[in-house]
């Protein structure tokens, strides 16, 4: 399958994941996932879940696209770090209090499933990066492709 292909599906497979979790939670555990705070009581459902997931999918794609339109030299491995660093800090607002322990659990779960499907998924998609070309003193070579001789003697 072409990257042209592999990118979208990829987008929404990820979109799927964390959907998967809410159903088994919220409609069939009968798990519903609320965030309390104060007075206000936040549900989370479906749409919810769709919401959030889908311009995460799309703004990686859109960096990873970026990352290799501007010729930046490690794309992958840039995108890579940049995806965990994301999902690290995207896990900060669960430390927060007004859910419960299922609820948390639930919405870890979630975040997990987008990085597990969208990480590995659009890293596969990613050009590796250029071979590392070694200077001609390195390689053995000179700029001409002859060996050098190397004069001992004259040290």
């Amino acid at each position: 399958m072409s990257t042209r292909r592999r990118r979208p599906a990829v987008a929404g497979l990820t979109v799927l994941a964390p959907l998967a979790v809410w159903l088994v939670a919220d409609p069939l555990l009968g798990h519903r996932q609320r965030i309390v705070d104060g007075d206000e009581t936040l549900g989370i459902g479906a749409v919810a879940v769709v919401l959030v997931a889908l311009p995460a999918a799309l703004g990686a794609w859109g960096l990873l696209a970026a990352l290799e339109r501007f010729g930046v030299r490690r794309a992958r491995t840039v995108w890579t770090a940049a995806a965990a660093a994301v999902l690290a800090l995207s896990a900060l607002p669960l430390t927060g209090g007004g859910m419960t322990g299922g609820t948390r659990t639930v919405l870890a779960l979630m975040h997990l499933s987008v990085a597990a499907v969208l990480i590995p998924g659009l890293r596969s998609t990613a050009a590796p990066a250029p071979p590392q070309r070694l200077p001609a003193a390195f390689a053995g070579k000179s700029r001409r492709g002859r060996r050098r001789s190397v004069d001992l003697k004259s040290s």
